[in-house]
């Protein structure tokens, strides 16, 4: 048997742990016969399982009946990209020549006779939707990596205009939490604020700490350890699972840590360490060294106002970086970060 852990970011893997509750969440309310939201933004931390997760809902309401699922491009036009796509579909194509809607201009089918030709990009996707709308299925629209430049500001702009007209259409946008609030601070998408910002929690223990003992058949004590060492974080839980079944004959759990912690850094750590300030990194810091949780103690000795701390807290809680639950008190929601950021200072 292959291993059946992997290291690839994006690729559902073969030991994937679903978050039930809020994938149940997304599509109840997409397929609800009159939905409250059109649209969800998953965040969370690189390696948080935010493009596994939109896949695998995409995946769930491709099966369903009445659903068409587009994947959109980010870095390219999705207008454009979104139109290409509805108009290739097996199941729509027919519906549109027989409408006679007369793409040829923006380089979609051929000219129909007797059919005014569309010109506009946006025009052309409502009358596209609007046939979808006659068929009585749904669009969902997918797209990952969200960021804030022009293509994603367009097609936002027009889909508000699709939901303003009633269209069936729904819209399921991943990314980090930066990117994602950067994108909702613009001016003309304020409607984005509305939309359900569902930032990934851990996975569930149990159901790790399940996994783990069912795929090496080890007692629920040494899965207990594992479980720990990933913290729910669901690319701990793929990298360690994937090195202990390679030397599962040959190490123990404390023997890969080193190569475990290489394997953060490298894939996660390293970038999320350079996208922090000086003072994020001397708060980390100060934590690592000491093992202090404790707000209070923390802000006094590094002698800084309980204002300012709040801010950086806040900050690199939405990183994914800390652990806020706790009142008064912050701790690293990732696995052997404390480890990481003191080899960095060495």
């Amino acid at each position: 048997m292959n291993n059946p852990f992997t290291l690839s970011f994006g690729k559902k893997p073969l030991q994937y742990i679903s978050r039930i509750s809020q994938t149940n969440e997304i599509i109840e309310n997409f397929s609800a016969p009159q939905p409250s939201n059109q649209i969800y933004m998953l965040t969370g931390v690189r390696g948080s399982g935010k493009t596994v997760m939109m896949a695998n809902i995409a995946g769930q309401m491709k099966e369903s009946e009445g659903w068409i699922v587009v994947e959109l491009n980010p870095t390219r036009d999705l207008l454009k990209g979104l139109a290409a796509k509805l108009y290739s579909l097996p199941g729509m194509h027919g519906y549109f020549v027989q409408a006679k809607l007369d793409f040829s201009v923006l380089g979609l089918g051929v000219s129909l006779e007797n059919a005014t030709p569309v010109t506009d990009i946006e025009s052309a996707i409502e009358l596209m939707l609007a046939e979808i709308k006659r068929k009585n299925k749904r669009l969902l629209i997918t797209v990952d990596e969200v960021t804030n430049c022009e293509y994603i500001r367009i097609f936002a702009s027009s889909f508000q205009i699709f939901l303003r007209q009633e269209y069936p259409i729904f819209l399921l946008m991943a990314g980090l939490y930066d990117n994602i609030s950067d994108l909702q601070n613009v001016n003309s998408l304020t409607f984005l604020y509305g939309a359900p910002k569902m930032i990934l929690e851990p996975l569930n223990y149990t159901a790790v700490r399940k996994n783990y003992m069912d795929i090496f058949g080890m007692d629920r004590a040494k899965a207990e350890e594992m479980t720990g060492l990933t913290k729910g974080y669901p690319f701990a839980f793929q990298v360690l699972g994937y090195l202990y079944w390679e030397n599962r004959d040959i190490k123990t759990i404390e023997e890969i840590l080193p190569e475990y912690d290489q394997y953060l850094e490298e894939y996660v750590y390293g970038k999320i360490w350079s996208e922090l300030s000086g003072q994020d990194r001397e708060i980390l810091l100060e934590m690592s060294v000491s093992g202090e949780t404790k707000v209070k103690n923390i802000r006094e000795r590094l002698q800084m106002k309980s204002e300012l701390f709040s801010v950086y807290r806040e900050r690199m809680k939405r990183k994914g970086v800390l652990d806020t639950g706790k009142y008064g008190e912050i701790s690293f929601a990732l696995p052997r970060f404390a480890e990481f950021v003191i080899s960095r200072t060495i």
